[in-house]
């Protein structure tokens, strides 16, 4: 298991020390007591996508608790992930530096779905965001 000790290292350099010793201080405050349970539930609740609701009462957690340490357990993966130089470059300042990135890989695949935003109130702005397409079916259709 590669991603582990990764994430184990991410939650010490942001807490100072391991969950275990945490756990020992205040065995109230923190429901997961090892680095392997926070990040199998951080995972399980971005594969699954559940609601919090789900997710907390299959993990014996109030709503509120679930969301946060999802968020905690997001932190730790994404910091781990980024020291290991494994997240994706997600923004390129030009179309160059896009084609440089990518230059040596086969196949570049995108996700090309157009996401609904709120309406802008500027008519200029407006337009600038038409798409032309059909409005939304409601869901109960």
């Amino acid at each position: 298991m590669v991603l582990l000790p990764l994430f184990e290292a991410a939650y010490i350099s942001v807490h100072g020390r391991r969950i275990e010793y945490r756990v020992a201080d205040r065995p109230e405050a923190l429901r997961f007591i090892s680095c392997k349970s926070l990040l199998f539930f951080t995972l399980f609740s971005l594969k699954s996508g559940l609601t919090y609701d789900i997710l907390g009462f299959m993990f014996k957690l109030d709503v509120s608790n679930a969301k946060r340490n999802q968020a905690l357990g997001l932190e730790f993966l994404k910091r781990a992930l980024g020291e290991a130089g494994l997240l994706p470059k997600r923004e390129f300042a030009s179309p160059e530096e896009f084609g440089a990135y990518f230059s040596g890989h086969g196949s570049v695949i995108l996700n090309g779905i157009e996401q609904r935003i709120q309406r802008p109130g500027d008519y200029e702005t407006q337009k600038k965001f038409y798409s032309g397409k059909k409005k939304r079916i409601p869901p109960n259709h």
